[in-house]
């Protein structure tokens, strides 16, 4: 038996612990361990609510939109403060294009170097890399020319000896098998996706301001001004700049990404079977379509034992039975207290004790539904659109299933989806549909703007007593809650229930484990010392750990240290 420690665990956002035990070649334990503590429900704790996105989106440097949209929709559940057509579509065009951002950066910047070994790109034959590539998908970027560019760039950094952010890579392990023209193919993406991932950015920072951390929100809708017949505020000028770069970006989403992850999951079947974990999902509804609400375009609901066939839908953000469901525990985590607490009674006390993997080894507390744990993020999102029947998702899933088969892959069902495969999968399929709902998300503003609709804000008014409420939104890695309680107009308590918490949830006071826990036992492990295979299952949640920022010089000495007073 051989116990690997990784620590940190690399290219994600924020500091990751994974341990596990292997026994006869394959993981037989594991636990996660997020090393840093969040700290931001204590800051926020009196302030006043108006104010708390602002605060809020701090919780992550990568997440920042996600936070700020939750943050804002708690306050208004609390308020019942209904909030204009034009600020849901605002908000849903600035949540699209933060999604995609996300989706491409975590796909290829954070993970394609786990299947594409870059040291076999010299030995690809250009003219074959780009007949292969040309014939999976119409995209520009696959000509020749532009594939022997890239692999003269590659040339270059390997025969100079000094492969820099490439230097510690699993080159040459067994478990990559691509040929050099698959890996020379995705590499090429890898890095045209630098570019595109910066288009979606833009859509963020037209509409809010800045990215990260946006400007624009408020309790009541958004502070952009509309005026068509003013170059001072958000007019028709703008509309064509978001239309004009949407198009640039779509292709991309649609044509690259979608198919380098149809592509991975053909050369990779294997990884279908597994990393399966836990079985039980949430996606919540979101972009609504209607200012008040009630009807969206990303439907939601809760599957339980990977059943989609018994899928329980989650109407709306009023759902009554996801409220009362939703506990956190505190067992086995760094914080004061221990077993489960509805988040409005929840606590962030911290009570650091050193990692005791029979005790409290965690920051991460474990969210639970009715007690179970659950697995969030794109692959629940795409699990519950198909239940749901969603037409957007169904086409994508389709046409995702259909380009895997194209290549002499195996047939692939929503089945084989819960899988770590399937993870990067469903962040593809998804990415594609949000990429088509950017266009319609866009034209609903338009047209509203157009009726002569240029409302975007309606002014909260808070009462003097106490008052509750919760905040959703599909984020990228998942169902992300924020849970609040209001006194004359401050924050009496702030819960954040994360999509990283789900996943990255620690054992129970049952001892029963989440998701990255669960999905890990089983994993192969072929060399101890380069253990590939777990962080494939690792990365494959998009791990999106607290942030800290931390300043040091050349020698790795700290020069400041900045405290929150």
């Amino acid at each position: 038996m051989a116990r690997i420690s990784i620590d940190p665990v690399t290219r994600i956002e924020g500091h990751l612990r994974i341990d596990v035990e292997v026994d006869g070649g394959a993981v037989s334990k594991a636990w996660a361990s997020c090393t840093m503590w969040r700290g931001l429900e204590a800051i926020l704790r009196g302030r006043d609510a108006r104010e708390g996105w602002v605060f809020a989106q701090r919780f992550c440097g990568i997440c920042t939109t996600v936070h700020a949209i939750a943050s804002v929709r708690a306050v208004e559940d609390a308020l019942q403060l209904e909030i204009p057509a034009n600020a849901q579509f605002i908000r849903n065009l600035i949540l699209i294009g933060h999604a995609l951002h996300d989706h491409i950066v975590h796909f290829y910047q954070l993970s394609t170097l786990d299947w594409v070994d870059i040291l076999t790109i010299p030995k690809a034959d250009p003219a074959r890399a780009a007949s292969i590539a040309e014939g999976s998908s119409s995209w520009k970027g696959n000509s020749r020319t532009e594939l022997e560019a890239v692999q003269s760039k590659v040339n270059g950094l390997v025969q100079s000896g000094q492969l820099g952010i490439f230097a510690h890579g699993y080159w040459n392990h067994p478990g990559m098998r691509l040929s050099p023209e698959l890996n020379l193919i995705l590499f090429s993406h890898y890095l045209q996706a630098l570019e595109f991932q910066r288009k979606s950015c833009q859509v963020v920072a037209i509409l809010g301001g800045k990215t990260p951390h946006i400007q624009n929100l408020a309790v009541g809708g958004v502070m952009n001004a509309i005026n068509l017949n003013s170059i001072a505020t958000f007019n028709m000028d703008r509309l064509g700049m978001l239309k004009a770069i949407l198009e640039d970006l779509i292709p991309f989403c649609q044509e690259v990404f979608l198919t380098d992850a149809c592509l991975l999951t053909a050369h990779y079947p294997e990884w279908l079977q597994l990393g399966r974990g836990v079985n039980n999902y949430i996606a919540v509804p979101d972009l609504p379509i209607d200012a008040n609400a009630t009807k969206f375009d990303l439907p939601g609901g809760v599957i339980m034992d990977g059943q989609l066939l018994s899928m329980r839908p989650i109407q709306n953000w009023k759902d009554p039975a996801y409220r009362k469901a939703v506990t956190e525990d505190s067992t086995h985590a760094w914080y004061q207290g221990g077993g489960p607490l509805p988040p409005y009674q929840g606590t962030s006390d911290p009570d650091y004790t050193g990692f005791h993997e029979n005790a409290k080894y965690t920051w991460v507390k474990a969210p639970r539904y009715n007690g179970y744990p659950i697995q969030e993020g794109p692959l629940a999102n795409i699990l519950v659109g198909n239940a749901a029947g969603d037409p957007l998702t169904r086409k994508w899933t389709d046409i995702a299933f259909a380009r895997i088969s194209s290549v002499n892959g195996p047939k692939v069902n929503t089945n084989d989806m819960q899988s770590t495969m399937g993870r990067y999968l469903a962040r593809a399929i998804r990415s594609a549909l949000l990429a088509d709902l950017a266009l319609k998300h866009l034209q609903l503003l338009s047209t509203n703007i157009l009726n002569g609709d240029a409302t975007t804000y309606n002014p909260p008014d808070f009462p003097k007593g106490e008052i509750r409420g919760m905040g959703m939104h599909e984020a990228p890695r998942g169902a992300l809650s924020h849970w609040v309680v209001i006194e004359k107009g401050a924050f009496a308590n702030y819960q954040a229930v994360v999509p990283t918490t789900w996943n990255a949830s620690p054992r129970d006071d049952k001892g029963i484990a989440g998701p990255y826990e669960t999905s890990l036992i089983g994993t192969p492990v072929v060399d101890p010392e380069k253990p590939l295979e777990v962080l494939r299952t690792v990365h494959s949640f998009d791990p999106c750990m607290a942030c800290s920022c931390h300043t040091l010089d050349a020698t790795g000495a700290a020069i400041a240290q900045v405290k929150v007073q």
